[in-house]
């Protein structure tokens, strides 16, 4: 082989090396540009090369993407991991969308992420566990619940993927009723994320609206407030218009003080309304018995276990008393628990011991 020959052969094997990196989902961006960079040194067209696969691939990324509606959620303790194992069947079984879930990976139990597998492939669904290192800059929170909170809304623009174009947040607590492919391609109006506003109609619990009197009177004046349980993004909106930093920045102002942001999830997207809009979706995707009467109810789209002020009554009840499917849910859940369960102790009894 001729020396020009060798050196072709050398620039082929290690282009082909970086984009099977590429293919296999082993590279990094940072990684790509250092190993592109040492090649465009000896060979120019390298990067072009580079590019143009990379190019074809994120296409195709992209298109896949579209077809699959991608679920956001979070949960802390194994009461609401139990909801959360909920809350997904009840996604699955109300579209035929396939279906991707995205769980914060950083305060989900051992044992939910032992179980996640074998539901994946029991119920046919994608799951990713995504995580982001709370910046040292932006000021800390110390109570678990609220961390969870600001990660609902302060990272949106960091935890996924750049070819996911939405992405929908369903709380652990909720049962989804209708196809939430319908909620994914809904017309945003140009906003960045659309959320449902608090119900009006069961009027018994006026003195407990909140929204309703001072600051956030004042502030919202004929707008709406908004629940955080159920919202969608525009991921690739929300980005263009630097969403993110914008929440970010407010946060960082507001949340020196220990006043502000009381339900932080929720506080801030309805402070940053003006800055970031948001689109008001119909009420009749979240229906919650604490806020919302009892006729409205067989027009719900997603049903949300939300606290209530007034009675506290406790979640389970709750759940057993106002959702009758939940009950089926959760026994269907616990019956293949019980089965990966016994399979596990099965194989434990089965494996070969040796004494030493």
């Amino acid at each position: 082989m001729t020396p020009a020959k060798a050196a072709t052969a050398a620039r082929l094997l290690l282009v082909s090396s970086v984009l099977w990196l590429w293919l296999l989902g082993a590279g990094t961006a940072s990684a790509s540009k250092a190993v592109t960079a040492h090649l465009a040194a000896k060979w120019p067209e390298t990067p072009l090369l580079l590019e143009a696969s990379f190019t074809r691939r994120l296409h195709k990324d992209n298109k896949k993407e579209k077809d699959v509606l991608n679920i956001f959620s979070v949960a802390s303790g194994h009461l609401y991991e139990r909801f959360l194992r909920i809350m997904m069947l009840s996604v699955l079984r109300n579209t035929k969308t396939p279906v991707k879930f995205w769980f914060l990976k950083n305060y989900l139990s051992p044992t939910f992420k032992e179980i996640i597998p074998h539901m994946a492939m029991e119920y046919g669904f994608q799951y990713e566990l995504v995580q982001y290192k709370w910046p040292h800059w932006l000021h800390q929170q110390t109570e678990k619940q609220r961390i969870i909170w600001g990660y609902k809304i302060l990272f949106l623009d960091v935890l996924f993927p750049l070819a996911v174009d939405k992405i929908i947040f369903v709380d652990a607590d909720q049962i989804v009723r209708h196809d939430l492919k319908e909620l994914r391609d809904f017309d945003l109006g140009g906003a960045p994320y659309g959320y449902t506003p608090f119900c009006d109609s069961r009027t018994d619990m006026d003195g407990y609206r909140f929204w309703k009197t001072g600051y956030w009177a004042s502030h919202l004046v004929r707008r709406k407030y908004h629940i955080s349980a159920l919202y969608v993004v525009d991921l690739k909106k929300f980005r263009r218009i630097a969403a993110g930093d914008r929440l970010r920045g407010q946060y960082q102002a507001l949340s020196q003080d220990p006043n502000s942001l009381s339900n932080l999830d929720q506080d801030l997207p309805n402070n940053m309304i003006y800055q970031v809009a948001i689109k008001s979706l119909p009420q009749d995707w979240l229906w919650c018995e604490t806020w919302c009467d009892d006729e409205s109810k067989q027009r719900a789209k997603t049903i949300d276990l939300c606290n209530n002020p007034k009675t506290k009554e406790p979640k389970l009840k709750a759940a057993a008393r106002i959702v009758p499917e939940w009950i089926e849910y959760d026994t269907e859940i616990r019956r293949l628990l019980d089965n990966l369960e016994n399979k596990k102790k099965s194989t434990s009894k089965s494996s070969p011991c040796s004494d030493i």
